[in-house]
């Protein structure tokens, strides 16, 4: 990276990402006295686009059921509007920009922001989580959050779905997963591919398929998602690539299973990533990567679980992973 105004003084930790990871790590960064610099991202035409706003995915999520502490649930901007409250009081700073760049090649870590600065850094923590892969149809992102989903377990259990036939979309392990997952609340759920057989893992796809609840669709793609204001997600039309056929599918919502991005494009190919594109940790208990002073928390290193709070979880260790490793090269 060009950076040609470098800063006189070098942080300690710096937290990219504003999900429940980062802001985890910042609070336990925090309290630990590393004043701790959040970079939460920026508000930008092209963030939005991208889901990829500060706040991260659950800012864009309407009720959250399953994060602990809230027994009646919670909405997942006023969940996230919390970490960053809770996080700016023990003493994060946080800024509302992007690292479009970063040089992980010399010591101290050299970064540049959308803003067009330059900040020094002991040690980093990654926390940009990833996004979910969506079909890219209009009336897909119309009906986000009215019926429109990335994550049954996030999700599935909302009154909205509770009885009503289902869509998921896909034809890997995460649509297999979730569409039997899914067979817990739904009436039914049309498994919809664009294959004559599902790419997924034989013992996932043959527990998929004896599932009576799930039916599948197959060589067939979605052509619109069907609904109004009022309702949400009604149902949705598909379209058989081999015979041009539609057909409606009555469906109180649709459940995008097509895979995650990691949101890494800023490192630059500097770490060390697995075949999906997702950070590999070193040590599968720890949140060290593959250059030493850089540690990587949530859904941007886990292909797995991607729940709020497995990344609150990864979040809290990176930040003392982070603490304990200044703390053996003498930075305190």
């Amino acid at each position: 990276m060009n950076a040609t105004s470098n800063p006189t003084a070098v942080e300690k930790v710096v937290i990219i990402g504003s999900g429940p990871a980062g802001w985890t790590a910042a609070i336990y960064a925090a309290r630990a006295m590393l004043s701790p610099v959040i970079y939460e991202g920026a508000i930008s035409e092209e963030n939005r686009l991208a889901g990829t706003l500060p706040l991260g995915q659950l800012n864009l999520t309407t009720e959250v059921e399953n994060f602990p502490g809230w027994p009646k649930g919670v909405m997942g901007p006023d969940l996230m509007m919390n970490m960053r409250t809770q996080a700016e009081h023990v003493g994060a700073k946080i800024i509302t920009e992007d690292i479009t760049e970063i040089d992980l090649s010399r010591r101290p870590f050299m970064m540049k922001d959308s803003a067009g600065q330059t900040i020094a850094a002991h040690s980093v923590i990654v926390a940009t989580g990833a996004s979910a892969n969506y079909l890219g149809l209009p009336s897909e992102e119309r009906f986000k959050n009215m019926g429109v989903s990335a994550c049954a377990v996030c999700d599935g259990a909302l009154p909205r779905f509770r009885g009503k036939p289902l869509v998921v979309v896909g034809g890997g392990d995460s649509a297999c997963e979730e569409g039997t997952y899914l067979t817990k609340f739904a009436s039914a759920v049309h498994l919809v591919h664009r294959r004559d057989q599902l790419r997924a893992s034989k013992i996932m796809a043959e527990r998929a398929l004896a599932n009576p609840k799930i039916s599948p669709v197959w060589d067939s793609v979605v052509d619109e998602v069907l609904g109004d204001d009022a309702q949400g997600v009604t149902g949705v039309r598909v379209k058989n690539i081999k015979t041009g056929e539609t057909r409606t599918l009555e469906a109180a919502g649709m459940f995008a299973a097509i895979g995650h991005t990691p949101n890494i494009k800023f490192l630059n190919g500097q770490l060390e990533i697995d075949e999906k594109g997702f950070i590999v940790l070193q040590d599968k208990f720890r949140t060290t990567t593959s250059v030493e002073g850089v540690f990587a928390a949530g859904d941007v290193a886990d292909s797995t679980y991607k729940q709020a709070i497995t990344a609150a979880g990864m979040g809290c260790k990176a930040s003392l992973d982070a603490e304990r490793w200044l703390a053996a090269k003498g930075i305190h």
